[in-house]
């Protein structure tokens, strides 16, 4: 993630070397990829907001029921207009939906899209920097608006992303952003999101791994204190950090101040103004996090927590929302029953507590519908699962006041289908992204297109 540094850091001439490196395999590959593709240019958004009008179709709205024969406006990239009986302005231009259905966009909760192009070749991935601590890293300061993993992504009907720096203890902030855009800024719907924290694991034998001897393991318990002793000090230090500088913007006259960019990335996440994505997998780990949470006062969300459901009571009495993903992936243990990932949604559900869904990945983002349905193919209802992929990411992330649904003052991010957006013999007919009617060819439409033709 050699650009995720915020803008005002120093950068040795070491790293500008470095930084010059990676800048050149970068272009290489870019070339190459220019030539691959010559003909397979996907357009970005228009920039043009027009009226539009979507009648005759089933309107689903997700925060309320379903509206048959219904109609929705949007116009200035906001939808000004969802019902049955809705006046259609007359420069509005007009799409027939019968037989069709209009849903809100899709959002994945925790992706590399926009970060990741051709994983083997370093100079295109632009996800994590070196070293453990790392919170100055800006998501949306590496993306890449013209990656050829976004309209991919967005031709199943995903509009919006959460695209998250990973690698070290603490990777950085992610950004909420749309698939559609010239630059990272248009794209940007908030930045920064969240805090990543990647919680320290305490690694000890697994199914896939060699037994450790005593020697193995008072080492791994050793590199495990010392993570997290790296960690607290980290925040303790940030805490010290944040209550200078309130002290000095009290103090004008205070001149001396050595602005640390690191912990400067940290004072919002110990003040409870951001929160912290907090990635733990197995039930240790998890009751290490949140414990570790609650000792800071930090403002929590849990992601890729495997063994979420023998810890719901926690969850419960700190009001943790979780992300879970990537569904369509095995079981952490031998022994765990094979279910156990698809089930977790239904558990969460029971419990009341909410969550979202996400892919944790750039080139199969795409998926991300397949991985809501099968949680609905193991109990979740499948409004929750619709939900899961929709609002509930947006009440999580606190955006729910601009996308999620299809209620009037929210963004039009929408997708006409032939059908249920999470089966997957269903079809996006049409996307618009903030209003913006958005091509959905990309490099495989294209050189279909191509070759079917081919004498």
């Amino acid at each position: 993630m050699n650009s995720v540094v915020a803008p005002n850091s120093a950068v040795a001439p070491a790293a500008r070397r470095l930084y010059r490196r990676r800048l050149a395999c970068g272009f290489v590959a870019c070339v190459i990829a220019t030539s691959a593709f010559a003909q397979s240019v996907i357009p970005n958004n228009p920039g043009k907001k027009l009226t539009f009008a979507i009648r005759n179709a089933t309107i689903v709205p997700v925060t309320s029921a379903p509206i048959a024969n219904g109609t929705i406006v949007f116009a200035n990239g906001v939808i000004t207009a969802v019902g049955a009986n809705v006046a259609i302005p007359a420069d509005a231009t007009v799409i027939d939906g019968t037989g069709l259905f209009v849903y809100p966009g899709l959002i994945d909760s925790g992706s590399g899209v926009g970060l990741v192009e051709i994983s083997a070749v370093p100079g295109t991935v632009d996800s994590a920097e070196l070293g453990d601590i790392n919170p100055n890293a800006r998501a949306e300061v590496a993306l890449n608006p013209h990656s050829n993993v976004i309209p991919v992504t967005r031709v199943n009907g995903i509009t919006t992303v959460v695209t998250e720096p990973e690698g070290g203890i603490i990777s950085g902030s992610s950004a909420m952003i749309q698939l559609a855009g010239w630059t990272p800024q248009e794209m940007t719907l908030k930045a920064p999101l969240a805090m990543h924290i990647h919680f320290p694991r305490l690694r000890t034998a697994a199914f896939d791994e060699v037994p450790q001897d005593e020697e193995a393991a008072k080492e791994a318990a050793k590199n495990y204190t010392k993570q997290i002793d790296k960690l607290r000090d980290t925040i303790r230090d940030a805490q010290s950090y944040a209550k200078a500088a309130a002290a000095r913007a009290n103090h004008p006259d205070v001149k001396r101040f050595d602005r640390d960019l690191i912990l400067e990335a940290l004072v919002p996440v110990v003040e409870g103004r951001e929160p912290v994505v907090m990635h733990a997998n197995l039930e240790r780990d998890i009751r290490a996090a949140i414990k570790f949470a609650d000792e800071f006062k930090l403002k929590v969300i849990l992601a890729d927590a495997e063994d979420v459901g023998k810890v719901i009571p926690e969850l419960k009495s700190h009001n943790i929302p979780v992300i879970l993903g990537p569904i369509l992936s095995t079981p952490p243990r031998e022994d765990d029953p094979y279910d156990l990932v698809y089930g977790n949604a239904k558990t969460l559900f029971d419990a009341g507590i909410p969550f979202a869904i996400q892919s944790l990945d750039a080139h199969n983002a795409r998926n991300l519908p397949y991985q809501a349905a099968a949680c609905a193919a193991f109990g979740l209802p499948k409004d929750a699962a619709l939900r899961a992929v929709t609002i509930a990411p947006a009440q999580i992330f606190g955006m729910a006041d601009r996308i999620g649904s299809l209620e009037t003052g929210k963004l039009a991010n929408i997708i006409v289908t032939d059908g249920d957006p999470l089966e997957i013999v269903t079809h996006v007919k049409r996307l618009f992204i903030g209003g913006e009617d958005i091509s959905l060819e990309t490099n495989q439409t294209l050189l279909w297109e191509k070759f079917k033709a081919r004498p």
